[in-house]
């Protein structure tokens, strides 16, 4: 399978740089795979889709300021991207300049609140980094880190917490899992008085969803490493569902992909720890999802793959190209897709 056979031609102007200012009155896009229609909605009509006793899956990561500028001791600049927590104080780091940065090179942030020395260079270039500090390490994110936006959103954030859903809830993501971004804390309410189930899953982002597939054939593309759990709670809530017949709904990728890591062959799952991997592409056979909302993604990205697998190349790319005729807005502040 060609990774052309995913690319679709986007306006510039069509990637939404900012947030609209009510969550929930974003553009919904309604895609039925069984009868293939299209119907255009706003998220909040969501409801009238959802069934009592339907379950929807979120992921309660919630994104750290990740994005540090700082100084070397010689006084240059330099800039660091916190990707992953080995352990401790210890971070996986994107650097700028990578070049400058050797190992044993010491870094001072926020006029000396926050100090990092470089431990060794990992695979890739990226950087083992220890940081030390008085105080507690998050508070100090907050203070002098900025929000890690997507390379392709150009405009200053004048809310931090608007890439942020309402339900984060635990650190540890460098991107937010953006399908949740529509969702209000009223929009909530009214699922729950209509009998509509919520677990959570815990999926931190990496930057490498942004990472492009360099590889022509869609079989050959390696997929970044990302670390889930799911808890005993949300797994009782979810296999309850499956075992009685209800729909398992999916908001977001990143709450598919950890589904279907931790899902056996009978569509139930487990609490788990653990680190996925998992490619979702045409071909591939759900075990447990029955529908996913989401937001609209890259040509020719693992995204669109993913969604494709769900509900059929053909049927996916022609939606994405009405998407476009009707002005919908792209990406991680732009409008949302239901596929059931």
């Amino acid at each position: 399978m060609d990774v052309k056979d995913f690319y679709y031609d986007l306006p510039e102007e069509l990637i939404a740089q900012t947030p609209i200012e009510k969550r929930d009155e974003s553009r919904l896009m309604v895609l039925n795979r069984r009868e293939q229609t299209i119907e255009h909605k706003t998220f909040k009509d969501i409801i009238e889709y959802l069934k009592p006793g339907d379950v929807l899956v979120r992921n309660n990561t919630k994104v750290i300021p990740a994005r540090l500028y700082g100084k070397k001791e010689t006084g240059a600049n330099v800039e660091f991207l916190l990707l992953n927590n080995i352990e401790g104080d210890i971070w996986e780091s994107i650097v700028r300049p990578g070049n400058k940065l050797h190992v044993g090179t010491k870094v001072i942030f926020g006029d000396g609140l926050l100090q990092a020395e470089v431990l060794d260079i990992m695979e890739g270039g990226t950087r083992k980094v220890k940081f030390t500090y008085d105080g507690i390490f998050n508070e100090i994110l907050d203070k002098i880190g900025l929000m890690p936006l997507p390379p392709y959103i150009h405009e200053e954030l004048k809310q931090r917490d608007r890439y942020q859903t309402v339900y984060a809830k635990y650190n540890g993501s460098a991107a937010a899992p953006t399908a949740g971004l529509h969702f209000t804390p009223e929009l909530f309410e009214k699922l729950k008085e209509k009998g509509v189930e919520v677990a959570n899953v815990t999926l931190h982002v990496g930057i490498g969803t942004f990472r492009p597939v360099k590889v022509e054939k869609v079989e050959e593309h390696h997929m970044h490493s990302e670390h889930f759990y799911i808890k005993q709670e949300d797994v009782d809530i979810i296999n309850k569902a499956k075992q009685e017949g209800r729909r398992v709904i999916a908001v977001g990728t990143t709450s598919c992909r950890v589904l279907e890591t931790v899902a056996d062959e009978n569509g139930l799952v487990k609490a788990t720890e653990g680190d996925t991997q998992i490619f979702i592409y045409p071909g591939y056979k759900f075990k447990i999802l029955d529908g996913l909302i989401t937001n609209f993604h890259l040509p020719e990205s693992t995204l669109l793959m993913l969604v494709s697998s769900l509900a059929g190349r053909d049927f996916i790319m022609s939606a994405y190209n009405e998407a476009v005729k009707e002005r919908y807005r792209f990406f991680s502040f732009g409008d949302a897709m239901f596929i059931s």
